[in-house]
């Protein structure tokens, strides 16, 4: 079954914005995927106070960056230089449990997959949570905090422009 999951970054939004922006694309569940879910420049994301006023909006919230982190703990998910092992998350069960929970949640609520970055292509929620997400048949679409939709094909094209263009690098 394909389904629609949308990506936004908290960025340095206001909780307001942040929740406006989740509003004016339907969202109704908030899948967190932060590994360390609070923030000393930007408080209001902190996840007990994020998870109140998301409530308070009507917007549920369920953290997922126990398995779905873009820094991982566990030490058999980096290499011996202590860089993050991305091949071995992807392949890690508990990634993949907590993947099939973010989808199946997508099934019932309008999902909006959350970390702090506000341009997805500089967020592992792009190129790690994402590819994931659409292997198991979802369309990815990206909030941005101008409130446009960026799809797959855009960042795609935004990040290789020249791959998109038909453009061959020459060396």
């Amino acid at each position: 079954m394909s389904r629609s999951i949308w990506t936004l970054g908290h960025s340095r939004h206001s909780i307001e914005r942040f929740i406006e922006l989740a509003r004016r694309h339907g969202i109704s569940l908030i899948a967190d995927v932060r590994g360390q879910p609070f923030s000393r420049f930007n408080p209001q994301f902190n996840r007990e106070r994020f998870r109140t006023a998301l409530a308070a909006a009507g917007i549920d919230y369920a953290w997922h960056g126990q398995s779905l982190s873009g820094r991982p703990t566990e030490p058999f998910l980096r290499t011996a230089g202590g860089e993050v092992d991305w091949d071995a998350v992807r392949a890690w069960p508990a990634f993949k449990a907590e993947i099939g929970t973010v989808y199946a949640g997508a099934g019932s609520h309008a999902t909006a997959v959350v970390c702090a970055e506000e341009d997805p292509l500089r967020c592992h929620r792009r190129f790690l949570v994402s590819p994931a997400l659409q292997d198991m048949g979802a369309e990815i679409l990206h909030i941005r905090g101008n409130d446009e939709i960026e799809d797959e094909p855009a960042i795609a094209a935004r990040a290789c422009p020249k791959a998109a263009s038909g453009q061959r690098e020459l060396f």
